[in-house]
């Protein structure tokens, strides 16, 4: 967890520690029935790989234990693949851990045999850092078919010292019968300290997301103690539909917290302004970040001038999120200890990106300017759910600074974002931001549909066989630049040339032959990003004395976007954008232009654009191609209208170039 976020963590909480949920075993096996045994299929998920007959999570505070137990009955093959399990652990040293113990499992086939796991599980690797390490218990149940019920059941134990609140994941990718949890808390109180110091007792609340007609039933005891329970029945698996939006915060749920607040409004109120306190802190700024700005700005500049020096500045230091976090020890050797303020990140060059977001701010404050950090939750996985009491659901750190008497945003700590602009995960978000004196929820601004562009064009010359050889240029700028740049950071130049090859050969028709060559302002992230390619390979599908081409050959292996009918989640696109096209084949006089597909244009409400625009001369045809996407949420309701809009420019886009042949004339005799 980064530094930054791990102080919101624990302001949020006053020291709790709060991990994932703990269970207790089950004693007995359930014996399937004759129903379970002999089916084949689940009628509300008609294909469905497997479904889960049972599910039940039992957490037990008093002996630190959480149990889990499962039992599911493979449809096809591919529900085969459940029988192999993974269950992770961790060992944080000081700061807690758990562990999985008392792995069990057996088989049943359709005809009542059972087979029991008899088997050891391996343990892997799955993270390894300073002060943490992330394992998995790895087993297959044995000798699993088509109509198997497969049942496991393990415990995870956890450090005494920690009290959990269990999350509930009531729904999966599989369809659920039924499913059972239990919550039995501890009845040792809770303490945190208030604003002035005074002692708050925790109590238990909970977010709940489930279906209508579900609850949590608290109940009490005759020995005093407090149990939580919910028992829920045919669920349906989670939506898997093209463009959805982050529901992984949305899928049925109910978020367990201990809260010493009577309402959302008062928690973010007065958690939030302990953040912001406790961020001013670190912000600053202090004395070497104020002689670091006096030495990189003029006193005649103007702020938006100096604002963009500090920016150039911070996008120079090392980015520890994208590179390598140094371990406590190299960080030692170095002459540095834990950071404690922004000077400290300064000093050594380098910084997680929440750090170099607060170390951004602390500079435009030493420039003079107002400056505050927001703490967003990334809508490329998340949705911010403000009555879920947690700071844990915001992710990063982005930038507000007032220039020129207006407000602007800035994401310094996603690394080659240009002046001026946010992530896309970051834009249309929502989390907490300092205020003057505090903080507030608030939203960011979305980044404009014309300030993400692709360009793609092909020059191509084609021979008398419908080979072509010639060279294709994309240019990015906006969120899918960012996006290419990001992989480099994350790997190498060579890994990048992979994947710009692999993406372009996806475009183009199969078989063409591609080399990757100069890859322009890869690190200038103020200047569009371009690459070139040389391409050579056939593009034609010959028809007798006729030669079919792809009109626009960036869209040969296009694919429907909405191939459903039906559709039951909303349409989410990650970004607004623009993508710009132009295909040339230049061919010999042994071609001739037959037809070419005709101009066209397909509007969706305002909200997206096409445009199909093909030229031809006596040797060759251009195509061009414009496609704007303005608005990214679409309603439910909203499809019908939106596939059709889509199934017509696409349908269009099929539509072939045809070059005809020419008759071959007669030789001349003696020639």
């Amino acid at each position: 967890m980064k530094r930054s976020v791990h102080r919101l963590f624990l302001v949020s909480f006053s020291a709790l520690v709060l991990v994932s949920t703990g269970l207790r075993a089950r004693a007995q096996w359930t014996p399937p029935t004759e129903e379970e045994l002999k089916m084949t299929a689940q009628p509300e998920v008609p294909g469905a790989a497997a479904v889960y007959l049972f599910r039940e999570e039992i957490t037990d505070d008093q002996l630190h234990v959480w149990t889990k137990y499962a039992r599911i009955k493979v449809l096809t093959e591919r529900g085969k693949d459940y029988a192999n399990i993974e269950l992770h652990q961790y060992d944080a040293g000081d700061n807690g851990g758990y562990s999985v113990s008392d792995i069990q499992g057996r088989t049943i086939h359709p005809d009542g045999t059972i087979i029991p796991f008899t088997g050891k599980p391996y343990q892997k690797v799955i993270e390894k850092s300073q002060g943490y390490k992330e394992t998995a218990k790895v087993f297959t149940l044995p000798d699993v078919e088509v109509g198997s019920i497969i049942e496991f059941r393990y415990s995870l134990r956890y450090d005494d010292n920690m009290y959990i609140p269990p999350d509930w994941f009531v729904q999966s990718e599989l369809y659920t019968r039924k499913a059972h949890y239990l919550w039995k808390p501890t009845d040792k109180q809770l303490v945190s300290k208030g604003e002035h110091g005074e002692e708050l007792t925790s109590g238990i609340a909970w977010a709940p997301i489930l279906p209508e007609g579900y609850t949590v039933k608290p109940q009490h005891m005759a020995d005093g103690q407090q149990l939580f329970e919910l028992t829920v029945h045919d669920i349906k698996p989670t939506p898997d539909e093209e463009f959805m939006p982050p529901f992984k915060s949305l899928t049925y749920r109910v978020m367990f917290y201990y809260a010493t607040y009577r309402s959302t409004d008062e928690y973010w109120k007065s958690e939030g302004k302990k953040w912001a306190k406790d961020a001013d802190k670190f912000i600053g700024p202090n004395g070497k970040v104020k002689e670091a700005v006096a030495a990189l700005v003029a006193p005649t500049d103007t702020e938006e001038q100096k604002l963009r020096k500090i920016y150039a500045a911070v996008m120079k230091l090392d980015n520890s999120s994208y590179s390598r976090a140094q371990s406590a020890q190299e960080e030692k050797a170095q002459g540095f200890g834990p950071a404690k303020s922004t000077d400290d990140i300064w000093t050594r060059k380098r910084g997680d990106d929440d750090e170099i977001a607060e170390l951004f701010v602390a500079m435009a404050r030493a420039a003079g300017m107002k400056g505050y950090v927001m703490a967003v939750t990334n809508r490329d996985r998340d949705v911010f759910v403000p009555n879920y009491m947690s700071f844990s659901q915001l992710n990063d750190l982005i930038a507000i600074v007032t220039v020129g008497g207006k407000e602007q945003y800035f994401d310094p700590g996603m690394r080659y974002c240009p002046y001026g602009h946010l992530a896309w995960k970051h834009s249309d978000a929502n989390g907490l931001r300092q205020t003057d004196g505090g903080s507030a929820l608030a939203q960011t601004p979305d980044e404009p549909y014309t300030n993400s562009r692709t360009q793609r064009v092909a020059d191509l010359k084609m021979d008398d066989h419908g080979e072509v050889t010639g060279t294709v240029r994309m240019t990015w700028t906006g969120a899918p630049a960012l996006s290419w740049r990001t992989r480099y950071l994350l790997g190498d130049q060579t890994g990048l040339q992979r994947d710009l090859h692999d993406s372009v050969e996806n475009l183009l028709p199969a078989g063409m032959d591609i080399e990757t060559g100069a890859i322009t302002n890869l690190d200038d992230y103020e200047q569009p990003l371009s690459a070139v390619f040389q391409v050579k390979g056939a593009v034609g599908s010959p028809t007798g004395k006729r030669l079919l081409v792809p009109a626009d050959i960036f869209v040969a292996n296009e694919k429907p976007t909405f191939p459903h009918d039906k559709r039951e989640t909303p349409i989410f696109f990650n970004y607004a954008n623009i993508v710009q096209d132009a295909t040339r084949y230049t061919f010999p006089a042994s071609l001739t232009l037959e037809s070419s597909p005709a101009k066209d244009e397909e509007l969706y409400q305002g909200f997206a654009a096409y445009k199909l625009d093909p030229a031809a001369t006596p040797t060759s045809i251009t195509t061009q191609r414009r496609f704007e996407l303005g608005t990214i949420f679409y309603k439910t309701d909203e499809y019908p209208n939106l596939r059709n809009f889509y199934k017509k420019f696409e349908t269009k886009d099929q539509e072939p170039a045809v070059l005809k042949v020419a008759t071959a004339s007669a030789t001349p005799a003696g020639e």
